[in-house]
């Protein structure tokens, strides 16, 4: 499903959990760390996330995140607290796949291009908002091969889906059916030691409670 899944833009919130911060060795934030994805680098459950040559160099790279997502169910600005999460339409589970050099060291500081190749959005069915009864308090997990790699839960998020959605929107209209990404917990492959990132072969797996499990494989394109 090499599409935009529907999702007219997909902002996303960088260190949320503040063991993915520290074991990156970032400071935690005091205001949200805000970025983009290109809406073309989302797939479905099931769908291969494959890794192109331009992420095997300078050295390998490719990393999961998991995380929640969020869909703005209406066109939404300048919201307020109170009102925040009745503009949610539906939860989704995202992996917020990455190219580290590229997102560090190839762009010039800033993060899009190293999130936005394509496939490095994969994000699961849809659950309607009103079928979880509390966002905030949900175990989320990843599995590499099997292997328990991310655990921990929405509770833990430094800003809430509701403070995040009324700063993102003051000044700023989300057009329905955007995309919120929420931040990823503690367990990436760049924080391990040594460093473990993707290659074909692999299958990432990612359950949140409530939304299901989000299964990919991962491929590598041939070169030309």
């Amino acid at each position: 499903m090499n599409s935009s899944g529907g999702f007219p833009a997909i902002w996303c919130i960088g260190r949320n959990y503040a063991d993915h911060a520290a074991e990156l060795g970032n400071e935690r934030p005091e205001r949200p760390m805000v970025f983009m994805k290109n809406p073309a680098s989302v797939i479905g459950d099931g769908d291969s996330i494959v890794i192109p040559e331009i992420c095997r160099f300078p050295r390998p790279q490719v990393d999961w995140e998991a995380e929640l997502g969020v869909v703005v169910g209406r066109d939404a600005r300048d919201l307020g607290v109170e009102e925040a999460m009745d503009c949610v339409s539906h939860y989704r589970i995202a992996n917020d796949v990455t190219a580290r050099w590229w997102q560090k060291e190839g762009s010039g500081g800033q993060f899009c291009r190293g999130k936005s190749f394509d496939t490095f959005c994969p994000v699961g069915p849809a659950v309607p908002a009103n079928g979880i009864a509390d966002p905030q308090a949900l175990s989320i997990e990843t599995r590499l091969n099997g292997e328990v790699v991310q655990s921990s839960n929405t509770s833990a998020m430094l800003f809430t889906i509701a403070e995040l959605l009324v700063e993102l929107t003051r000044g700023t209209t989300l057009l329905k059916g955007t995309l919120l990404l929420t931040g990823t917990p503690a367990g990436v492959g760049a924080g391990m030691s040594p460093p473990r990132f993707l290659d074909a072969g692999d299958v990432v797996e990612i359950e949140i409670e409530g939304l299901g499990c989000l299964r990919n494989p991962v491929e590598a394109m041939s070169p030309k």
